[in-house]
């Protein structure tokens, strides 16, 4: 079973690997990785995530889209986000699916919820906005905010419409750009006889022909789209999802002919299966199915959570595998002290992918599959680890045992795993190379305090000139201005750029400054939720130093035990105190804004108890978060209200006994409908 600091490593080393492979994959459009792989990968944070809800990271593949657009094309706001959907990979997952929307939603076990079901497009996500029935603009998915202007290159693809008739004033259509099978061969032919690049598969090709800074360029490859959806509209288009795709294809536009509506999860799957059994004949790739409700209205309640929408699920192809051999077995250095082996392999295709590094996790699973360098492994694309070995094929072979180091290999300070823990961790703290470099690194990162400019070549510069050893060091980095502008690279309108974006990141938002800081086991969304609660750091100080600390932060909603013993424990080293009181008194961090809208119910805090029967918990927790309250799940006497359904105990009687207000369902609901 999983320890929380298991996760909270697993969790970091993920965001990690996940935002690389989303740099390849979205902006350079070479993934190192085959979409299984990177499934997978997205797969595991989403698991994690779930068991350990306090420890979601800022840049948790979660709380983003793809990757922010690097290249010369023009950047454009996406007017809705272009969301990605959550993955399932069995059966089991996708009944699960439907009864989340039942209890969401709060329907009868048996209720019938339909369903849309169509191909899964492996193409490049592409937006179509339409005004008056005139295409206006076309821009790539991007970052899921922020994606690339590519009208003039859109134009020349003859699948897509320039003028509509009949259309919405305002109609934003999303679907996916994609070269077919034969096109592709094609195509690689002509480059491979002009001595050009040859694309990985098609649909590196469809990315790489859409994204041409040369319309002309992509007028000559062959690019088709499929409408699969929508983004802003003026009006609705219809009812239902399957109604709204059937317009969209009188409209003009590409719709797939196998997008059928179901009424029960046994459709669903038979439409999957006979899907799949096409996979192989179908004249473009695809990698799975995708299935959404089909009722517009409830779409609309079910929401999102942060990058994917609640009420749609794309239902993946199965994992595939190969054999190889594991050549070297390296050890890497995380931000937090972690030693983790990382096995090299000897490069094999799978599924068309080169494989060539998996990773072994942690000493214990080095033991349980008995690997060493040499053996034969079995590999898999998918599955709740990629890439993951399956089996060792040759375990008995007589090989020497692999020996996990005992000393860091970055700074030779003993290397040790706490009682209870798989992990083995370097004990140098600071003085470890590889542990003040990723500590920095997280400081000035995107989730964290985001400071431009401010990139990993630069940070191992500074280190190696004695400029930075830690956090606090970052806001001093001025004194050496002059120094900084004779050295190679550097000029005065990038030093003075760089100065001024770290002065910019002074009275920033304390929840990233707090995550920045690097304690265990606070994420992203804990971070948060503490700053909520307690305002600034320096009040979370105060109550974590506190005679009953635990407890005081405990009864934080999303912060369990452990994030509360971290806590405490961090503030209670004196050396991170000074150096706390050092970075406060330099970084200055704001108060906590919150960005909900301000009603009567701002800064207050709502507990929900018993059966709610018009609403799930989670909506009216998301009905209580618009309203600028805080859900809580315990009643104290900080709590100002307890919306109580049949069945409520415990709660009720507490809010009772503390004279707390006590509401019923309705009445909570008129509350919502005045705010």
């Amino acid at each position: 079973m999983t320890s929380e600091a298991e996760a909270a490593n697993r969790l970091m080393r993920l965001a990690k690997e996940i935002a690389r492979h989303d740099r390849a994959y979205h902006d350079h459009d070479e993934p190192q990785i085959s979409d299984a792989e990177y499934d997978a990968l997205v797969r595991e944070n989403r698991a994690l995530e779930a068991q350990f809800p306090a420890l979601v990271r800022a840049d948790s593949p979660s709380q983003r889209l793809g990757a922010a657009p690097t290249s010369s094309l023009a950047k454009v706001a996406h007017a809705k986000p272009m969301l990605s959907l959550d993955n399932a990979f069995s059966d089991e997952e996708v009944a699960e699916f439907v009864a989340r929307v039942r209890r969401f939603l709060s329907l009868a076990t048996d209720a019938e919820v339909a369903l849309t079901a169509e191909p899964k497009i492996d193409g490049l996500s592409c937006s179509l906005r339409y005004e008056d029935g005139v295409l206006v603009l076309a821009a790539t998915r991007g970052d899921g905010s922020v994606g690339e202007d590519v009208t003039a290159n859109v134009r020349t693809i003859a699948d897509i419409p320039q003028v509509l008739s009949g259309a919405p004033a305002v109609l934003e259509v999303r679907g996916e750009v994609y070269m077919d099978k034969g096109d592709f061969a094609a195509l690689n032919e002509r480059q491979e006889a002009a001595g050009g690049k040859l694309f990985a598969n098609p649909r590196n090709a469809a990315a790489g022909s859409l994204r041409q800074k040369d319309p002309s360029v992509t007028a000559v490859r062959p690019l088709r789209f499929f409408a699969h959806g929508w983004g802003e509209l003026s009006e609705p288009l219809a009812a239902t999802q399957s109604e709204a795709m059937a317009r969209l294809a009188r409209l003009g536009f590409p719709v797939s002919e196998m997008l059928v509506r179901v009424e029960s999860i046994d459709a669903a799957l038979a439409h999957y299966a006979a899907i799949e059994k096409a996979r192989a004949d179908l004249p473009f790739d695809i990698d799975g199915v995708v299935y959404k409700v089909d009722q517009l209205d409830w779409q609309e309640r079910l929401g999102q959570v942060a990058r994917s929408p609640r009420w749609a699920l794309a239902h993946k192809f199965p994992a595939e595998q190969a054999e190889t051999i594991i050549e070297a077995i390296d050890i890497q250095v995380g931000r937090t002290g972690k030693l983790t082996p990382v096995g090299r392999l000897k490069p094999v295709g799978v599924g068309g992918v080169i494989v060539a590094n998996v990773t072994l996790h942690n000493r214990d699973e080095i033991e349980r599959l008995g690997v060493r360098v040499g053996d034969r492994v079995r590999i898999q694309r998918a599955g709740d680890v990629i890439p993951q070995v399956v089996e060792n094929l040759t375990r008995d072979e007589q090989r020497a045992p692999y020996v996990f180091p005992d000393r860091c290999p970055e700074c030779q300070s003993e290397a040790v795993a706490e009682e209870g823990e798989v992990d083995v961790r370097c004990t140098g703290g600071l003085i470890c190379p590889a542990q003040r470099l990723e500590r920095l690194k997280h400081f000035v990162s995107r989730g964290a305090m985001d400071i431009d400019g401010l990139g990993e070549k630069s940070l191992a510069e500074f280190v190696d000139l004695g400029w930075l050893h830690g956090p606090a060091d970052i806001y001093r980095l001025k004194a050496y201005r002059d120094e900084l502008i004779g050295r190679e690279g550097w000029k005065q309108v990038s030093v003075d750029k760089l100065l001024a974006a770290i002065e910019a990141r002074k009275g920033f938002d304390p929840a990233r400054f707090l995550f920045g800081l690097g304690v265990r086991h606070v994420g992203a969304v804990t971070a948060k939720d503490l700053m909520k609660a307690f305002g600034t750091v320096e009040a979370l100080q105060a109550a974590a130093t506190g005679d009953d600390a635990k407890t005081e932060l405990s009864v934080v909603e999303g912060v369990g035990p452990v994030v509360a013993e971290a806590l405490a424990d961090f503030f209670h080293e004196p050396h991170n105190r000074e150096q706390l009181t050092e970075l406060l008194a330099l970084a200055q961090p704001a108060a906590f804004v919150s960005t909900a809208r301000a009603t009567e119910w701002t800064g207050k805090t709502i507990v929900f108890t018993g059966t709610l029967e018009t609403m799930s918990r989670d909506e009216a927790k998301a009905q209580a978060e618009r309203l600028g309250a805080r859900s809580a799940g315990s009643v104290s006497a900080k709590t100002d209200l307890v919306v109580a359904g049949p069945g409520a105990g415990s709660k009720l009687k507490k809010a009772a006994e503390l004279g707390v207000r006590v509401a019923t369902e309705s009445e909570w609901a008129a509350i919502v409908a005045s705010a």
